[in-house]
């Protein structure tokens, strides 16, 4: 079972995962010493399977890989560490396909507005042909990603003003949305305001937002609810979080370390798809008594809005014919 490292040994620069597993006699220094750095907090299933992970590659290969996994922002918000990313300064990141999604456009696609009925659907296209094209996109650019994706869950839309029932209510709404491509409220009529996760509570506190849009585990783990009154349970987008490796320090290890490695991300991946869909699943009760009044709106007015704006249309014609038909042979026909 996945343990996550204390608040403590985070901010202690402590977070060095892996040697624990290991006893003296097998252990042997450290061939490969890497750093992992991902924006979410360490309680939430990502955090504790990216530990996970990391300490069962560190036991299979008696210590010779070590990854260090840095939580909750340590290392940077998200675009600075996918910068550190890039330049080899950090090995490993693990994140959100919308943020990655400024990189490498194509790994947007499974952001694309009410286009999953369920998360079974989503996982199925990202591990499938989905995925094979976003992935080949990424290896373009220098990143190496783990063949199975990880699962952040559905996104809904809470807010400080009033609750979300239909379009017409994003109407001088002003909503943080993450630095990301594809952002849906714009169509809806919304006022998107772009943030880092880093800078969201503060804005949330302070009015500068009105609203902010997450799966339930990230509005309970950074405790949005303090700051907001309602959640409307829109599912307007499913969120992935891609492991990710620099391409050049990738291909510094061994292949048959390379396999240990993967094998390792990939195999916390079902559990932690699990766990995640779990707690999102079973956050409403725990979040209504912390204050926030739910409530679940028709999803067709808000299609139909992205129909009548060219949202689809708009995005099919820059995804192209190859990648958007590969969705919707997972997902039916979009719009």
């Amino acid at each position: 079972m996945a343990l996550p490292l204390s608040r403590k040994q985070f901010l202690g620069g402590t977070a060095a995962v892996g040697l624990a597993a290991l006893s003296p006699r097998r252990a042997r220094a450290a061939t490969y010493r890497m750093r992992l750095g991902c924006d979410i907090p360490p309680d939430h299933p990502i955090g504790t399977h990216l530990v996970a992970a990391a300490r069962n590659i560190a036991s299979a290969t008696h210590g010779q890989v070590q990854i260090q996994v840095f939580l909750n922002n340590e290392l940077g918000d998200d675009t600075h560490m996918l910068a550190q990313l890039r330049s080899g300064a950090i090995e490993f990141m693990s994140v959100g396909d919308n943020i990655l999604a400024e990189l490498v456009p194509s790994v947007a696609i499974d952001n694309i507005g009410f286009a999953f009925k369920d998360a079974t659907t989503a996982w199925a296209a990202l591990d499938g042909g989905v995925g094979d094209i976003v992935r080949a996109n990424m290896e373009k650019t220098g990143l190496h990603a783990m063949p199975k994706i990880w699962d952040e869950g559905f996104r809904q839309v809470t807010s400080s003003t009033r609750p979300i029932k239909s379009p017409q209510d994003f109407r001088g709404f002003k909503i943080r949305v993450p630095p990301a491509p594809i952002s849906i409220f714009k169509d809806l009529g919304a006022s998107p305001l772009t943030l880092n996760a880093t800078e969201l509570y503060t804005a949330l506190q302070t009015h500068l937002a009105d609203g902010q849009e997450n799966p339930l585990g990230t509005i309970e783990a950074n405790k949005y609810y303090e700051v907001q009154k309602y959640c409307s349970m829109t599912n307007h987008m499913w969120v992935g979080y891609w492991v990710v490796a620099n391409l050049d320090a990738w291909n510094r290890i061994p292949a048959h370390l390379q396999g240990v490695i993967q094998s390792a991300f990939d195999a916390e991946a079902p559990a932690q798809r699990t766990e995640t869909e779990q707690l999102n699943n079973s956050l409403i009760p725990k979040l209504t008594a912390q204050g926030l009044t739910f409530n679940t709106p028709d999803i067709t007015p808000f299609r139909q809005a992205l129909i009548r704006s060219g949202f689809y249309k708009y995005w099919q014609a820059k995804f192209g014919t190859t990648l958007w038909s590969a969705l919707e042979k997972y997902s039916g026909s979009i719009a």
